[in-house]
Protein backbone atom coordinates (compact mmCIF):
# COMPACT_ATOMS: atom_id res chain seq x y z
CA UNK A 1 0.00 0.00 0.00
CA UNK A 2 1.45 3.26 -1.24
CA UNK A 3 2.38 6.05 1.67
CA UNK A 4 -0.44 8.83 1.93
CA UNK A 5 0.99 12.38 0.93
CA UNK A 6 0.18 15.41 2.15
CA UNK A 7 -1.38 18.36 0.17
CA UNK A 8 0.65 19.72 -2.20
CA UNK A 9 2.27 16.62 -3.25
CA UNK A 10 4.58 16.27 -0.27
CA UNK A 11 5.61 13.35 1.19
CA UNK A 12 5.47 12.96 5.01
CA UNK A 13 8.65 13.31 6.96
CA UNK A 14 8.95 12.72 10.49
CA UNK A 15 9.51 15.18 12.45
CA UNK A 16 12.97 15.26 15.00
CA UNK A 17 11.83 13.56 18.05
CA UNK A 18 10.86 16.30 20.79
CA UNK A 19 13.39 16.62 24.17
CA UNK A 20 11.72 15.33 27.04
CA UNK A 21 12.28 16.19 30.21
CA UNK A 22 11.94 13.09 32.18
CA UNK A 23 15.34 12.33 34.01
CA UNK A 24 15.49 8.40 33.79
CA UNK A 25 19.48 8.77 34.50
CA UNK A 26 20.28 7.53 38.28
CA UNK A 27 16.41 6.79 39.30
CA UNK A 28 15.81 10.56 38.83
CA UNK A 29 12.53 10.19 38.24
CA UNK A 30 11.55 8.08 40.75
CA UNK A 31 14.41 9.47 43.14
CA UNK A 32 11.25 10.08 45.74
CA UNK A 33 9.65 7.27 45.07
CA UNK A 34 9.85 3.19 44.39
CA UNK A 35 7.81 0.34 43.20
CA UNK A 36 6.25 -1.91 45.71
CA UNK A 37 7.29 -5.15 44.85
CA UNK A 38 4.00 -6.96 45.84
CA UNK A 39 0.78 -4.72 44.19
CA UNK A 40 3.75 -2.39 41.67
CA UNK A 41 1.99 0.77 42.87
CA UNK A 42 4.40 3.64 42.62
CA UNK A 43 4.64 4.97 46.08
CA UNK A 44 6.05 8.12 47.76
CA UNK A 45 9.56 8.13 49.95
CA UNK A 46 7.51 10.63 52.02
CA UNK A 47 5.24 9.21 55.11
CA UNK A 48 2.91 10.51 57.80
CA UNK A 49 4.44 9.69 60.95
CA UNK A 50 7.48 8.36 60.81
CA UNK A 51 10.73 9.29 59.03
CA UNK A 52 11.54 6.04 56.53
CA UNK A 53 9.42 4.68 54.73
CA UNK A 54 9.61 1.25 54.16
CA UNK A 55 6.89 -0.54 53.14
CA UNK A 56 3.94 0.18 50.82
CA UNK A 57 0.92 1.73 52.33
CA UNK A 58 -1.45 -0.26 50.22
CA UNK A 59 -0.35 -3.83 50.70
CA UNK A 60 1.89 -3.30 53.14
CA UNK A 61 5.05 -5.12 51.53
CA UNK A 62 8.26 -4.19 52.09
CA UNK A 63 12.03 -5.38 50.51
CA UNK A 64 14.77 -6.34 53.23
CA UNK A 65 17.12 -3.30 53.10
CA UNK A 66 17.34 -1.72 56.44
CA UNK A 67 20.12 -3.69 58.23
CA UNK A 68 20.36 -2.74 62.21
CA UNK A 69 18.95 0.75 61.87
CA UNK A 70 15.94 1.98 60.22
CA UNK A 71 16.27 3.90 57.02
CA UNK A 72 20.36 2.86 57.07
CA UNK A 73 19.76 0.67 53.57
CA UNK A 74 22.77 -1.14 54.53
CA UNK A 75 21.23 -4.70 53.61
CA UNK A 76 22.80 -6.50 51.11
CA UNK A 77 19.52 -9.09 51.00
CA UNK A 78 17.01 -7.15 49.12
CA UNK A 79 14.33 -10.05 49.45
CA UNK A 80 10.80 -9.57 49.35
CA UNK A 81 9.47 -8.76 53.38
CA UNK A 82 5.57 -9.96 53.50
CA UNK A 83 3.90 -8.72 56.70
CA UNK A 84 2.76 -11.37 59.51
CA UNK A 85 1.21 -9.21 62.14
CA UNK A 86 0.77 -6.50 64.15
CA UNK A 87 2.53 -5.39 67.93
CA UNK A 88 1.65 -1.98 69.54
CA UNK A 89 4.32 -0.71 72.04
CA UNK A 90 3.77 0.54 75.55
CA UNK A 91 2.89 3.72 74.00
CA UNK A 92 0.14 2.80 71.79
CA UNK A 93 2.02 2.82 68.63
CA UNK A 94 1.01 0.06 65.95
CA UNK A 95 4.58 -1.94 64.57
CA UNK A 96 4.35 -3.97 60.97
CA UNK A 97 6.05 -7.40 61.53
CA UNK A 98 7.46 -8.27 58.87
CA UNK A 99 9.46 -11.25 57.55
CA UNK A 100 12.75 -11.46 54.41
CA UNK A 101 11.12 -14.58 52.15
CA UNK A 102 14.72 -14.59 50.98
CA UNK A 103 16.46 -15.14 54.43
CA UNK A 104 13.73 -15.19 57.08
CA UNK A 105 14.94 -12.41 59.33
CA UNK A 106 12.22 -10.40 61.27
CA UNK A 107 11.56 -7.44 61.47
CA UNK A 108 9.39 -4.41 63.51
CA UNK A 109 8.67 -0.97 61.28
CA UNK A 110 6.24 1.44 62.22
CA UNK A 111 3.16 2.17 60.82
CA UNK A 112 2.34 5.26 58.29
CA UNK A 113 -0.12 7.64 58.70
CA UNK A 114 -1.59 6.81 54.97
CA UNK A 115 -1.39 2.99 55.25
CA UNK A 116 -4.60 1.11 53.98
CA UNK A 117 -6.68 0.44 56.86
CA UNK A 118 -8.21 -2.90 55.33
CA UNK A 119 -4.93 -4.95 55.57
CA UNK A 120 -4.13 -3.39 59.17
CA UNK A 121 -7.36 -4.99 60.57
CA UNK A 122 -6.73 -8.18 58.11
CA UNK A 123 -3.42 -8.64 60.45
CA UNK A 124 -4.78 -7.46 63.37
CA UNK A 125 -7.59 -10.10 63.23
CA UNK A 126 -5.71 -13.19 61.90
CA UNK A 127 -5.09 -15.09 64.87
CA UNK A 128 -8.41 -15.03 65.58
CA UNK A 129 -9.58 -16.50 62.16
CA UNK A 130 -6.48 -19.18 62.88
CA UNK A 131 -8.85 -22.06 64.03
CA UNK A 132 -9.96 -23.51 67.04
CA UNK A 133 -6.72 -22.47 69.47
CA UNK A 134 -7.85 -18.71 69.10
CA UNK A 135 -11.58 -19.03 69.08
CA UNK A 136 -11.15 -21.40 72.60
CA UNK A 137 -8.95 -19.09 74.09
CA UNK A 138 -11.76 -16.26 73.07
CA UNK A 139 -14.40 -17.83 74.59
CA UNK A 140 -12.42 -18.49 78.02
CA UNK A 141 -11.87 -15.19 78.51
CA UNK A 142 -15.73 -14.12 78.17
Amino acid sequence: MPRRTQSGGRKNRHRPQRYKDVLHDNGGHRANDFRCVGCRLDVSLVAPGTAHRNHCPNCLTSLHVDHRIPGDRASTCHGRMEALSLTVRPDGEWMIIHQCQSCGELSANRIAGDDNVLPLMRLALRPLGAGSIASSALLTTL
